[in-house]
């Protein structure tokens, strides 16, 4: 392969492409704007799915988590950006030096992780590059890392890409990146074979975490949710038990499984503050609490639970650090399944209703396609 810039066959790539803008809260276009061409080191993908994450759901109403809060909460969201950072495509051009850079050739199915490291601050350096003071991520920042809500995405130079195999199918490879951010958040919680494990959110990330934390071989397995369609999947999926705080003490639930103590790890992936709360409630002394969500808006808790009371270990899990193979191997390998979490699929000229379905409690996962 040429160091050149390399394309499919001449007319096969347009000029110009459909595309999900994000111009601001509750500004969401579907607009035909020009087609991302390669650079050095750089590569084209042709789109092949791109999932709605509810922190997509979120940023499309404004939650301030994304678009800031003044000098509280800095701006993620560089406007306008092709939003999306949960897609999977095939690879069509290749910039000067790519293929060398990458390892990819044209045809073949890749996958970049959703952060773009500066490769230079202090944590990039030290070899924490998810947690990049720069913080670029695809879908979020206009020019720089735009998303895969659109025909065609440019991998930039300093993204990391992975290959896909064959033998997954679309809803497998466009699944990748959420359990990718489940296997880290189940790592951190250290879970060992004779522990009481909670994790409170049964969305599609919270899933996964069922299925990697199966896999742990825990005591007990808890899985809490609002949605009883959900919880049966958990189940499904491993879970021993499973709770619903509409009608189910939770509380007492997990004190009476565990002679009264509580579980020993909490796993919060709910985005809401009700789910914090319960976690500091349910958990037992010196347990670890693992935080994943992202928040709407703040949560208010009384702190001394956590140090006074409970002396408890508090983990944060962000993104998918180092965990992209290993989703895609559990995949490959049949250990971790998307049947029942990818329950729509519709046209990327749909993605109004897409994230009307995304927020709706009869959906798991929504992919937009082009």
């Amino acid at each position: 392969m040429s160091s050149n810039t390399v394309s499919l066959p001449a007319g096969e790539l347009p000029e110009r492409m459909e595309a999900v803008v994000c111009h601001g809260p509750e500004d969401y276009r579907l607009e035909r704007i020009a087609r991302p061409k390669a650079g050095p080191r750089e590569m084209i993908l042709r789109i092949s799915a791109c999932g709605i994450c509810a922190s997509d759901v979120k940023c499309k109403s404004g939650a301030a988590m994304f678009w800031g809060d003044g000098d509280k909460q800095p701006s993620w969201v560089k406007a306008p950006v092709v939003a999306g950072h949960e897609f999977f495509g095939e690879v069509v051009e290749l910039g000067e030096g790519a293929f060398e850079h990458f390892g990819f050739d044209l045809g073949e199915r890749a996958i970049a992780e959703q952060i773009v490291p500066c490769e230079k601050c202090r944590y990039c350096r030290g070899g924490h590059y998810w947690m990049c003071e720069v913080h670029d991520i695809l879908g979020f920042q206009q020019g720089v890392a735009e998303g895969g809500m659109a025909e065609y995405l440019k991998v930039p130079a300093n993204a990391r890409v992975h290959r896909i195999p064959d033998s997954l199918s679309l809803e497998q490879a466009a699944f990748i990146e959420p359990l990718a951010c489940g296997i880290h958040a189940v790592n951190r919680g250290d879970i060992q074979l004779d522990d009481v494990v909670v994790i409170a959110g049964a969305g599609p990330i919270g899933l996964a975490m069922v299925q990697v934390a199966r896999l742990k071989t825990p005591k007990k397995l808890i899985v809490v949710d609002m949605l009883d369609a959900r919880l049966e999947l958990a189940r499904g999926y491993g879970a021993d038990v499973v709770l619903n705080p509409s009608r189910d003490d939770v509380g007492g639930e997990i004190r009476a499984l565990t002679e009264g103590y509580g579980c020993d790890v909490y796993i919060e992936a709910t985005g809401a503050p009700s789910g914090v709360i319960q976690g500091l409630d349910v958990i037992r002394k010196l347990g670890r609490f693992v935080e994943f969500s992202v928040f709407g808006k703040p949560t208010t808790v009384d702190w001394s639970i956590i140090g006074d009371r409970k002396e408890l270990d508090v983990r944060g899990a962000h993104l998918s650090p180092a965990t992209f193979p290993v989703a895609i191997d559990l995949l490959a390998r049949g250990l971790v399944t998307t049947e029942g979490i990818v329950t729509h699929r519709m046209p990327l000229a749909e993605f109004e209703r897409g994230f009307t379905m995304a927020a709706a409690a009869e959906s798991v996962k929504v992919l937009l396609e082009p």
